[in-house]
């Protein structure tokens, strides 16, 4: 990098560095134009804070997914392209940028969107193993303790405990059975500060918290490079506290399923299945048109131990849950 280059870096992120150089913040985010969410150090219950800040714009914000891109010389194409930027900025911040119409604001924005993401680097090598909870002589901690909390009889309370614990969730049921609705129903229940990421071929899902990304990978308009592999990429960079997936199709079932595994809470979608083993099936079927060399029955045995399955049967106008696993 050229003296010269890194001067107009540095003078382009000067509004973005602003937030993301103060010395309780160690990552921030920002999901549209004008504000932006800081992931703050310490031990918070909810570690997210919101700020308003007008110049975040969406020109600067353009301006600066350009600028990264020529400065490191990496290829950035929205449209016919790669529609991200992965770079290391000056103080060894780890910056991760999407622009296009994979990332879309509301169901009207035809154009498009930008969401981005620094991770702070911290040379603080005060924060110790301790403060980890790793201490000679005492036990490991645990920090979910609904996870050892047993599974009720009562289906209503099972699916309830499974979204409180951070359980993936899987919504089967025919055509025209209600999925999508339910599965925005879910999302009412699900904790209102939780960092959540979208990720759909038609934007459907309706996510009431705050701090959201919706990304959309269409299968019949996409024109740049970008696909599902680059996609989880992406999402694991953008730190998500939950992952809501559309419709699992053969083109994303492999993505949704790494995801799932990948030490995220959290993670919903829907898949056209009849009961609960059938949509255990669907879903391993679906990877393997991507991933032919997986373990059949294994995978499906790894699918009961980790995903709960709602299923919704219709008969005539009256829809309803027949199964909680």
């Amino acid at each position: 990098m050229s003296s010269d280059s890194f001067q107009v870096l540095k003078s382009t992120l000067r509004y973005l560095s602003y937030w993301y150089e103060q010395d309780n913040v160690e990552e921030i985010s920002i999901n549209r134009p004008d504000e932006i969410w800081l992931r703050l150090r310490g031990r918070r219950a909810h570690p997210w804070a919101c700020q308003q800040d007008k110049n975040l714009s969406r020109t600067y914000l353009t301006d600066i997914m350009h600028i990264i891109a020529n400065t490191f010389e990496l290829p950035f194409d929205p449209e016919q392209g790669s529609p991200t930027v992965y770079a290391t900025l000056p103080g060894d911040h780890r910056f991760t940028g999407i622009a296009g119409k994979n990332v879309m604001y509301d169901n009207e924005d035809l154009t498009g969107g930008i969401a981005m993401c620094v991770r702070v680097h911290s040379d603080d090598v005060k924060f110790g193993l301790g403060d980890y909870g790793l201490k000679s002589g005492e036990r490991l901690q645990k920090l979910n303790k609904l996870k050892e909390v047993e599974n009720p009889e009562d289906p209503y309370e099972r699916l309830i405990l499974s979204i409180k614990r951070g359980d993936h969730i899987l919504v089967s049921g025919a055509t025209a059975t209600g999925k999508t609705t339910f599965l925005n129903n879910l999302l009412t229940i699900l904790d209102s500060h939780k960092r959540v990421i979208t990720i759909e071929d038609t934007r459907e899902l309706i996510v009431p918290h705050p701090n959201h990304v919706h990304l959309v990978l269409s299968r019949t308009e996409q024109t740049n490079t970008m696909t599902y592999p680059k996609l989880i990429d992406l999402v694991v960079r953008f730190t998500p506290d939950a992952i809501i997936g559309g419709e699992i199709s053969t083109a994303n079932a492999g993505a949704l399923w790494e995801l799932m595994g990948s030490g995220h809470d959290n993670c919903f979608a829907t898949i056209h299945a009849e009961n609960s083993e059938a949509a255990y099936k669907a879903f391993t079927d679906r990877i393997l048109h991507c991933y032919p060399t997986i373990d059949r029955e294994k995978t499906i045995a790894e699918m009961h131990d980790k995903l709960r399955v709602v299923q919704i049967n219709r008969q005539g106008n009256i829809r309803a849950v027949t199964e909680v696993t």
